[in-house]
């Protein structure tokens, strides 16, 4: 079974972006956004994309990724009663590849970092400029950023 192992971060400083080593704008939405599932279409760049993740266990969740034709990605957007936007950086450190996704539209100024790890007990040196873990945090969930926006958190 295809597994995802991430941990996720804030940012606590902005140096990170002297290591940026790729971008590419994304935009994604969601069919389904049930604790159990979540069934993700994606525009990453010219390439479209279906996923289905299972539910967290932890910091681990089945996941199930598709390349699908950009036209069909496109139309299943308009499906999806929000779409995401944002920016993926990405760092390669220390083996690692550090995923940085900034956040546009109503997330706005939210930017959180993520790596993705080959087994939950995986060790790992943590760049200075991360903030606090938010890896279980529901709220980061980008299924969840789509039906609470960053910017319509109370402050």
């Amino acid at each position: 079974m295809a597994q995802e192992i991430e941990r996720k971060y804030l940012l606590a400083a902005t140096h990170w972006r002297n290591e940026i080593t790729r971008s590419v704008r994304i935009a994604q939405g969601y069919l389904n956004d049930e604790p159990a599932r979540t069934v993700r279409v994606r525009i990453k760049g010219e390439k479209g994309f279906l996923t289905i993740k299972g539910k967290n266990e932890g910091i681990a969740r089945a996941e199930f990724e598709y390349e699908i034709p950009l036209a069909d990605a496109a139309e299943l957007l308009k499906l999806c009663p929000a779409v995401l936007d944002k920016t993926r950086h990405e760092i390669h450190r220390d083996g690692f590849v550090w995923e940085i996704d900034e956040f546009a539209g109503d997330n706005a100024g939210l930017i959180v970092a993520e790596i993705e790890l080959p087994a939950v007990d995986t060790e790992f040196t943590k760049p200075d400029w991360l903030g606090d873990e938010v890896s279980g945090d529901a709220r980061y969930y980008n299924s969840a950023l789509s039906t609470h926006p960053y910017t319509r958190w109370p402050r």
